[in-house]
């Protein structure tokens, strides 16, 4: 089992994850100030399950791939490395769009096709498998017991987080937008706040030497 000072690390990275604002967050709060919190918490369902989809595939295919070809284990961390140093540069670079922009708002939807459109963003996103692919090995080890079994606990938290916040952020979607539109200050520091934790994240991967 991942031993519990690892647990509590990843949880509080993934809690820094989805305070990020990016597409999800977006589209949830766009929900939820045009058509009610119940739009949102509909749409967010969906996002949860399309998640879920992206973790079930992740968790078989690094099982796979970890057992099958020790050396892909490198590769792994290689390439989970620069795209956790895309992430960071994507958080600070220059010419970004506003992540709060609200100004074309969704037309009213009906509960199905709020449902899918959540579950489709994260479905069609393949930015979300592979920023599992890069985040969850550095948690995961053979030594801690199944790699499928720690995929999943793994997965099931960072859902669980995710939602948790998600929904807190629907239930204040109107205070947090007026919020965020009177603190443009805040958000530019917090985007150099998490380039830096992508960074280390990044240095850290590079940097661990066994499975």
């Amino acid at each position: 089992m991942i031993p519990v000072s690892q647990l509590l690390l990843f949880a509080f990275t993934a809690l820094l994850m989805v305070l990020v604002p990016g597409p999800n967050m977006i589209y949830l709060i766009s929900r939820s100030v045009t058509q009610g919190k119940k739009a949102g918490m509909i749409s967010l369902a969906g996002v949860a399950c399309g998640f879920l989809f992206h973790i079930t595939l992740v968790s078989f295919g690094l099982t796979a791939v970890l057992f099958a070809v020790p050396f892909a284990y490198t590769v792994l961390k290689a390439t989970g490395s620069g795209y956790l140093l895309y992430l960071a540069w994507q958080a600070v670079k220059p010419g970004g769009k506003g992540m709060f922009d609200t100004d074309k708002q969704p037309e009213a939807d009906k509960p199905l096709k709020l449902f899918s459109m959540g579950l489709f963003t994260n479905v069609l996103n393949p930015k979300v498998a592979v920023f599992y692919l890069s985040f969850f090995p550095q948690f995961i080890k053979p030594a801690y017991g199944s790699i499928l079994g720690q995929s999943f606990m793994l997965g099931f938290m960072q859902i669980t987080i995710s939602f948790t916040v998600n929904l807190f952020i629907i239930l204040s979607a109107t205070k947090v937008t007026r919020w965020f539109a009177a603190n443009p200050k805040w958000v530019r520091m917090q985007r150099w706040f998490m380039a830096s934790v992508f960074s280390g994240l990044a240095l850290k991967m590079a940097l661990d030497k066994g499975k």
